[in-house]
């Protein structure tokens, strides 16, 4: 499945936080110092931690909060997104491992969390009795830590001992310490693999394979492992036996998955991230590891019924990209593969993600950005599948699935739909609704509508609104809108409560485009935009911008836009290309120096989306895109908000400083604001979501909707 980052209705960034690091990279430039520019007097702003900068930021979020805090309506707003945050009436998410359901879950108790489980059977019940398995709050008090969860991987099939990664305030360098999921407690004397951007997988009960920073040489220019070892139980770091290396040039952490199935068959895949969205694989054995020969931006991703499943962003043989394929897995380990298509979208669908059950593949499949979904099975005569009945104009995800057994769980939820959760029996019987997310605001005055703009080229780019029924036709509707256009992630319909509680029941109205550079459409949608080709996402944007005018649903006086990392740079260039389209513009955790952004932090990371400065063409088209070099004096631009997190490992706040430092330079009115914690995804705790949420609504608020009342 696509990760990455930001939900469609979400002011913040989620695990779909900006760039998934499940994904790869390109080629890159060989040390963390970013290229010098000319007249540049604010790179003394990219010392993240560094006393002055810090002392910067402490000086500017003291200017910024009392602007947004002491508006009368941040304080409802805080609370209605906290109280809508913590409500422990949410769904719990299931995760099905260890013959129980597994569940992180936060609230006004737990800001920071618990992990805990209860039984399948219980879990059915509307109010199940959990055991905690995991008090992060107690945890983070007892060690003096701010521990932030990043989820557990768990020896496969018996799933008894996993490795739990903890992050200190959200970065994404982790600690991973061994757990054991019969006692509930840390394993004695077990695994523990201190703080690094690091992967860990199980070969058995007393071996891993580790991909992390062993020392000097061994990461890349974003920090990213490429030196992978084998770790015996005992061992200490020093004592790991290198079982394969990658280079520094590439551009995502090397790591293994191991895909198993009911009939014993297992497959231990290695991935060596030369670029962003493809890999080398090499299939790795007790006895040495041999090259796969698959194209690069195709993955395994599922072991049913001795066929090894693929998903593909680029043509394999037969197989078209953007399909799911199979293969034998004798043929994968003798390397002769042939693969067998399972399923091919056409023109206006694509597959937003499979997951593979004891005996059955599930796939979810967007049309017309719309979900739908399918079962496909396995038999003598190949695969044949059945289509699954969920309600329609909604968006479909796979919550949870497992190899032991056919029982899946999904989710299904549509912007004014509250989320359901849905089992399913993948081997026979109708999807059945078990859990339902209690509205969480009044959508009865609603509608969505769904338009097509026409974008610069003569593309049809389609979109989403959200309004009160029956609203004048006079362009005076405040509307935010938001967008992200990048990594071949899709924006699909979603129920988001603080969105309708804090700016839908107030009569403002939201809108979704679904521009090129996502996934919505599959690979192709996604290529269309990468590198120098990439002002055709920006032309899209406005182009939906226009098209909300034309219509009237708004006009340029009443509409904000907001987008976070990848969608931050989106912000920060409409900011500067279209600066009459909009009254607000919020910038969240962005990227907006494209001339230095391989040197910060993981950019180097990102050439495979965006180019490099060390391509005479690509560094040409960048200048001419890059939001902080493109700033010009004496621009009506409106004021935007910038907000960025200090934590940040991923993009960093050195953007987000700098392009506001330049706007104070040139006279420029400008909102920042830098939080001390959460990480990439501003997801330290509750609180934090909470309190981010209500600055930038309160800022929509005053530039759409006037003073307070």
């Amino acid at each position: 499945m696509r990760i990455m980052l930001v939900s469609a209705m979400v002011t913040l960034l989620a695990s779909t936080s900006a760039f998934a690091q499940t994904r790869a990279m390109p080629t890159i430039l060989p040390t963390t110092t970013a290229p010098m520019t000319k007249d540049d007097p604010y790179i003394w702003l990219e010392d993240k931690d560094g006393a002055k900068p810090l002392a910067w930021v402490e000086a500017e979020n003291a200017k910024t909060l009392p602007r947004l805090q002491n508006d009368p309506r941040y304080a409802t707003f805080h609370a209605e997104a906290l109280a809508i945050a913590s409500a422990k009436d949410r769904i719990p998410m299931p995760d099905q491992r260890f013959g129980r359901i597994y569940n992180f879950w936060r609230d006004a108790e737990h800001p920071h969390g618990l992990w805990r489980w209860t039984s399948e059977a219980d879990y059915a019940a509307a109010s199940p009795k959990w055991t905690v398995a995991l008090d992060l709050d107690a945890l983070g008090k007892a060690e003096g830590k701010q521990w932030v969860w990043k989820g557990a991987t768990c020896l496969q099939p018996e799933e008894r001992l996993c490795l739990v990664a903890l992050s200190e305030g959200g970065e994404d360098a982790v600690t991973y310490r061994e757990f054991d999921l019969s006692t509930g407690q840390f394993v004695a004397n077990g695994f523990l693999l201190p703080k690094s951007k690091q992967s860990a997988t199980w070969v058995d009960k007393d071996t891993l394979l580790v991909a992390r920073d062993w020392g000097p040489g061994t990461t890349t220019a974003s920090s990213y492992a490429f030196v992978m070892k084998q770790l015996k139980r005992g061992q200490p770091l020093t004592a790991a036996t290198e079982v394969y290396r990658g280079a520094a040039t590439d551009q995502g952490s090397t790591a293994a998955d191991v895909l198993t199935d009911d009939k014993g068959n297992r497959l231990v895949v290695i991935q060596r991230r030369s670029t962003f969205f493809g890999a080398d694989k090499l299939l790795w054995t007790p006895t040495g590891i041999k090259p796969l020969a698959l194209p690069q931006r195709t993955f395994p991703v599922a072991l049913i019924d001795g066929q090894v499943i693929f998903s593909t962003s680029e043509p394999w043989g037969k197989v078209p990209a953007g399909a799911i394929a199979s293969v034998p897995i004798a043929d994968v380990e003798r390397g002769t593969m042939t693969p067998t298509v399972i399923f091919a979208p056409n023109a206006r669908q694509a597959v937003d993600g499979v997951a593979g059950t004891k005996s059955k593949l599930i796939a979810v499949i967007t049309d017309n950005v719309r979900g739908r979904a399918m079962v496909f099975s396995h038999g003598v005569t190949g695969w044949t599948s059945a289509p699954l009945a969920f309600p329609d104009n909604a968006s479909i995800d796979v919550a949870s699935s497992s190899d032991r057994s056919d029982h899946a769980y999904l989710t299904v939820t549509g912007f004014l739909t509250p989320t359901s959760l849905w089992t399913l029996d993948a081997a026979g019987g109708a999807p059945k609704s078990i859990k339902t997310l209690p509205a969480k605001f009044d959508a009865s005055a609603d509608v969505v509508e769904q338009f097509e703009a026409t974008s610069t080229d003569g593309t049809k780019i389609p979109y989403f609104v959200v309004h009160k029924k029956g609203i004048a036709l006079d362009g005076t509707t405040p509307t935010i809108m938001t967008a992200y256009g990048g990594f071949e992630v899709s924006m699909t319909p979603t129920y988001s409560g603080s969105t309708g509680k804090l700016w839908l029941e107030r009569g403002g109205s939201y809108v979704l485009a679904n521009i090129r550079g996502g996934g919505e459409f599959g690979p192709a949608w996604h290529d269309a935009g990468r590198k120098t080709k990439r002002q055709v996402i920006y032309d899209d944007f406005a182009s939906v911008a226009k098209d909300l005018f034309a219509r009237k649903l708004t006009s340029p006086a009443k509409l904000g836009i907001y987008g976070g990392s990848n969608g931050g740079l989106l912000m920060g260039v409409e900011f500067n290309q279209h600066p009459d389209l909009w009254k607000a513009v919020t910038i969240q955790v962005p990227l907006l120096d494209m001339i230095r952004y391989e040197g910060i932090a993981a950019g180097a990371s990102w050439v495979d989306e965006y180019g490099s400065v060390s391509v005479p063409a690509e560094k040409a088209f960048l200048e001419t895109i890059s939001p902080y070099q493109n700033i010009k004096k004496g621009v009506a631009y409106p004021e935007p908000y910038i907000w960025t997190t200090t934590k940040d490992d991923r993009v960093g706040p050195q953007h987000a400083r700098k392009f506001a430092a330049r706007l104070k330079e040139y006279g420029l009115p400008y909102l920042f604001y830098e939080d001390t914690a959460g990480g990439h995804s501003g997801d330290a705790d509750i609180a934090q979501g909470a309190r981010l949420q209500a600055l930038q609504m309160t800022y929509f608020a005053q530039k759409l909707m006037g003073p307070a009342q």
